[in-house]
């Protein structure tokens, strides 16, 4: 029977990671097997994944192109516990999301005007314009964490 993961959990996290990469993808970037991250992926075992062997399979994401799923997992597990936890069982869900859609249309706007060949390098991005594109990106990253928190919460 197939074991529930905690959405946002490292086990969560370590399961995304068997679905992105491939065994030999996994036993060229730390050396171990999927089989050791299956174990580290069962909330019920007592196997944990090594840290730097966590930042190694995230850096192998990244360069397929794919989000990094266990930094996602602990960047949720220190927002839920720093925030107040009690307070986003309140939150509207439909409005948040409607907030992260507006987001995403700022991201989408920041990086087609910093591509636009009037902008200030044409084509390229110059640093200013990466910087509007990496904060668009951290305030729509923060407003999807608030979901996920939410619906956790409920």
């Amino acid at each position: 029977m197939a074991k529930i993961r905690k959405v946002g959990s490292v086990e969560d996290g370590i399961m995304q990671i068997l679905k992105n990469l491939s065994e030999e993808e996994i036993l060229a970037t730390i050396g171990k097997s999927s089989s050791y991250l299956r174990k580290c992926s069962d909330p019920q075992q007592q196997q944990e994944i090594d840290h730097n062997d966590s930042v190694k399979l995230d850096l192998a994401c990244i360069k397929k192109g794919m989000v990094p799923p266990l930094i996602r997992a602990h960047e949720y597990i220190v927002a839920n516990t720093y925030e107040d936890l009690e307070s986003h069982k309140d939150n509207d869900i439909d409005e948040m999301l409607v907030k992260s859609t507006i987001l995403h249309g700022k991201l989408t706007e920041v990086v087609k005007q910093s591509e636009d060949l009037k902008s200030d390098l044409g084509k390229d991005i110059s640093a200013l314009e990466k910087k509007e594109i990496m904060e668009a990106i951290k305030n729509l990253e923060e407003k999807i964490n608030k979901i996920k928190i939410t619906v956790d919460k409920r």
